[in-house]
């Protein structure tokens, strides 16, 4: 024989589900707040990311434009190919990237094995408001440094043979032999040099 529901059964039921719908809500706003912090960071990341290689790749090409204007020197090539030689002032292009992005960058040239810039991105945009108190006025900050490596290698006892010949530049997309009287054809700023994100 089936027992009767008594009639408070729903009553006693009802809080629990609002309690459990509650935590349900709770819960979706905690992932929606997570998910907000989360753009907003890999936002800044890529910020900062796209303004420390504009900057390297600003220097890279003066130091490109270096190695031309002294082409018929290889005594200079080596200091060139260090990084030697230009100014590095490429942070005003690495604040035009980071506009774009919808950021401001705090920038800096770095020394070491190989030399570029360090960059500190900060969104314009903060979080945004959840159910995290202090969100509202968060903004998000990623940094990045971009290095400027050469490329290309040569024989340094061939660079003090003169300006009639000129050392092979061995690069990892290929080798170039260059004839000092015919220089129409020479390695562009992407043969020279390789830029790229530091670990």
């Amino acid at each position: 024989m089936t027992q009767a529901r008594r009639p408070n059964d729903a009553g006693q039921a009802f809080p629990i589900y609002i309690m459990v719908v509650a935590g349900l809500l709770f819960l979706a706003f905690a992932y929606l707040a997570v998910g907000q912090a989360a753009a907003n960071r890999n936002g800044a990341q890529t910020a900062a990311d796209a303004a420390a290689l504009a900057a390297a790749l600003d220097t890279r090409d003066e130091l490109t434009k270096e190695w031309v204007e002294n082409v018929l020197d290889p005594t200079k090539w080596r200091d060139i190919f260090d990084g030697l030689g230009v100014p590095y002032d490429g942070c005003a292009r690495a604040d035009q990237l980071a506009a774009q992005n919808d950021a401001t960058v705090v920038c800096g040239a770095v020394t070491g094995e190989y030399p570029g810039y360090e960059v500190e991105a900060t969104t314009n945009k903060t979080v945004g408001d959840s159910i995290v108190p202090g969100t509202e006025n968060r903004k998000s900050k990623q940094q990045a440094t971009a290095v400027i490596e050469p490329a290309c290698d040569f024989d340094p006892l061939a660079a003090d043979a003169g300006a009639d010949v000129l050392p092979k530049l061995t690069c990892d997309d290929g080798d170039w032999t260059l004839d000092p009287k015919h220089l129409e054809d020479l390695p562009g700023p992407e043969d020279l040099f390789d830029v790229h994100l530091a670990d």
